[in-house]
């Protein structure tokens, strides 16, 4: 594959040549021992959408940071429209006509869609007009959403949505999209994008993408760039471009794609190594067949729970887990996932139904009783429920078992430091050690450290709820891998996802979720995308 050669400068090149929208030049940035960009050149043409592609911790992540103001380089200069700019802080962005959607939601949760919208403006706010302006864009772009909810009671998907919105309202000329479908739907991103085109043709403006969903990239973008270990390393053009090229430039070694283009393939546990799985049930079969002689471990039954306005989250929602088993449940979102994980976690009360572990019913709503019963939970909006971002990375690995370190009451620190780099070298966490602040790791080492300590508990139900939203293809085969382990060694886990090609990577059973209840299940091998993609939706195959 050819790298994209610079641009034409020399004879014959108008006499005012144009120049980039944003010019970055060696820019450098470090955490501790931990370099994450170091002297990076990027250029942003108006016109385009330029993706910007890398492993977690690459370094994409804190290079849009640096032009968005939310980090300062140690060297390095920015250059928009041809001018030497210093970006001090968002404000100073904003003024100069950039706008970002971040990976991680930087909303309030007591207040409604409206507000996070405006905030940060000045002057007498318009409700009404606000509204009017929400709906506007909801309707160009495919994000439909009610101006008067609250955030804090909305899905991570809908939050995602208003987050988009909140920046396309400052009309700004450059966008930075920071992972911006890693929750959305197939048909949502391509809305999103199709009207970012759009606009982009139109409008002159200039884009940049950063994502781990390559078949996205090739679809949406222009030119690519490829960062590994803080330095640029590769240039291409979307139109000449493929999927493995990309990816070994990511990782920089050849990777298994499948047919489809974006995910991994990875290891299925077949009927061989489950046979040699201590204490194995038949339902360890990649069939995901289970004999009526075996007790399911998780049995879930005729839930029934409100969420918000009275309208039913769980509506007879059943379903049942096995020892040895991956169980995945696709849906669109806003179906009932939320609801169903913070069942799991213990915060949310069944107004009908039970929760059994081992025919032993557990109590809804009690804060501690589903993780007492061995139900451990990798959240889908890690940042927001499962971890604390200015604590050290140690201090975060020990939140579910603090006594495990502790005497008396009183945490012993050498005793935590020690079994954390225990656990940091285990599960390959990239961190400056033990004493790290958790905000200063990469979103998938963040990932790793939540399904470390969750699987360092030794769980009889694993719950992974959109545990490679936002993962490289690196980060994300290691994540499945961990969790057919934890089922190869004898954990129920049922992993939650609204990406079918997840679910069929993974799942050895598929249940599809709607409305709240399962409309439907069946072994993964007796089922296609098609079918699934129609139950989603709530049509009959």
């Amino acid at each position: 594959m050819s790298n994209l050669d610079s641009r034409d400068t020399g004879i014959g090149a108008p006499a005012n040549p144009p120049v980039p929208a944003v010019a970055l030049n060696g820019i450098t940035k470090r955490f501790g021992n931990v370099v994450a960009c170091e002297s990076v050149d990027l250029e942003l043409w108006p016109g385009q959408i330029h993706a910007l592609l890398g492993e977690n911790g690459a370094g994409k992540s804190t290079l849009m940071k640096i032009l968005f103001g939310l980090v300062q380089p140690e060297r390095g200069t920015i250059k928009i429209d041809g001018h030497r700019v210093q970006i001090l802080d968002p404000a100073k962005a904003a003024l100069l006509g950039i706008g970002m959607v971040h990976q991680h939601f930087s909303l309030v949760d007591a207040l409604t869609v409206w507000e996070n919208v405006t905030l940060g403006e000045t002057g007498r706010l318009d409700a009404n007009a606000t509204r009017a302006r929400i709906a506007g864009i909801a309707e160009r772009y495919g994000l439909e959403i009610d101006p008067d909810l609250r955030v804090g009671e909305l899905s991570v998907g809908l939050r995602q949505r208003v987050e988009i919105i909140k920046c396309l309202r400052r009309d700004p000329h450059i966008i930075i999209l920071d992972e911006p479908t890693a929750i959305l739907s197939p048909e949502e991103s391509e809305q999103l994008f199709g009207a970012l085109r759009q606009m982009i043709v139109t409008e002159n403006r200039t884009v940049i993408l950063v994502s781990h969903k390559l078949d996205e990239v090739l679809r949406a973008s222009d030119e690519i760039t490829v960062m590994r270990q803080g330095k640029f390393v590769d240039r291409f053009t979307s139109a000449t471009a493929d999927t493995p090229t990309l990816a070994r430039a990511m990782v920089g070694r050849d990777v298994e794609m499948p047919s489809g283009g974006g995910a991994l393939r990875i290891r299925i546990p077949d009927k061989e190594s489950a046979k040699n799985s201590d204490n194995l049930t038949s339902s360890s079969s990649p069939t995901g067949s289970v004999s009526s002689e075996n007790s399911p471990v998780l049995c879930i039954k005729d839930a029934l729970a409100s969420g918000t306005a009275n309208a039913p989250s769980l509506n007879g929602f059943s379903l049942k887990l096995y020892s040895h088993e991956i169980v995945g449940v696709a849906g669109a979102e806003g179906n009932g996932q939320t609801a169903l994980v913070d069942l799991l976690s213990s915060l949310l009360t069944l107004v009908s139904g039970t929760v059994t572990v081992n025919d032993t019913v557990i109590p809804t709503g009690k804060a501690g009783a589903m993780a007492q019963a061995g139900i451990h939970v990798i959240p889908e909006d890690r940042q927001g429920s499962g971890l604390v971002t200015d604590m050290t990375v140690a201090e975060n690995l020990m939140l579910n078992n603090p006594l495990g370190v502790t005497k008396w009451g009183v945490i012993n620190r050498k005793q935590r430091s020690s079994l954390a780099q225990q656990i940091i070298a285990k599960y390959n966490i990239v961190c400056s050690g033990p004493n790290a602040l958790l905000w200063t790791i990469s979103g998938g080492n963040q990932q790793r450290v939540v399904l470390a300590r969750e699987l360092a508990s030794q769980p009889k139900i694993l719950v992974a709820a959109h545990p490679l939203s936002g993962l490289d293809i690196s980060a994300a085969e290691y994540i499945k891998n961990h969790l057919i382990d934890a089922a190869s060694n004898g954990a129920a886990v049922l992993f939650i996802s609204s990406a079918l090609e997840e679910i069929f990577d993974i799942s050895q059973r598929i249940a599809v979720i709607h409305s709240g209840r399962i409309i439907t299940e069946t072994p993964r091998e007796e089922t296609n995308l098609e079918s699934l993609g129609l139950l989603m939706g709530g049509s009959p195959t």
